[in-house]
Order: structure tokens, then sequence, then C-alpha cells
């Protein structure tokens, strides 16, 4: 596992994104990936080179990016199956 680590030494989260299954809802397929021409490689790429990730929960972040503008994206991490569902997004941020 890769620890990635921002800010002050804290752990932010602790999945390798190279590594892990990467699933999207029908939601956030349909509407964010759409509207922004992503794939699932720029959507991994987005996560893996997020300039902020916050936990939101005990297993949900919230990853912060600069791709084609700013956008948020909420994913959980399922440890036992070694996967992130990807749940929403948003612009602006």
């Amino acid at each position: 596992m890769i620890f990635i680590t921002l800010y002050s030494e804290k752990l932010v989260y602790e999945f390798n994104i190279k590594t892990c299954k990467l699933v999207a809802s029908k939601h956030f397929r349909n509407t964010w990936m759409r509207k922004w021409g992503w794939d699932y490689v720029d959507l991994r790429c987005a996560i893996r080179d997020a300039y902020e990730v916050q936990r939101a929960g005990k297993h949900k972040y919230e990853a912060y990016t600069r791709k084609k503008g700013g956008k948020k994206i909420i994913i959980v991490y399922h440890q036992n199956f070694d996967s992130l569902f990807v749940i929403t997004g948003g612009e602006g941020h």
C-alpha cells in the first residue's frame, strides 16, 4: 500500500490508486464524466494528482483536483475488495 501524506505528516488516505479497482456510480458516469469528457484513465489521474484529499467519514474521502477547472470528487474506499467507488462530483472549488 502507498500511504500518501499531506500537511504535517498526517495520514490522508491508505489506498494505492495505481492498483485498486475504480468504479463510478451511474449518476457520476452519466452526468459529471460525460460533461467533463473524462474516461476512467482521466478519473484515476485526477484522484492521483489531487492537490487535497480530506477524510469525510470512516471510509469516505473528498478529493479536490484542478483538471480543466476546479473539481471535487467524492469517493468511498472499500478495503476488503481494494476498490474505490466514486459517488459524485462537483465543479468550482
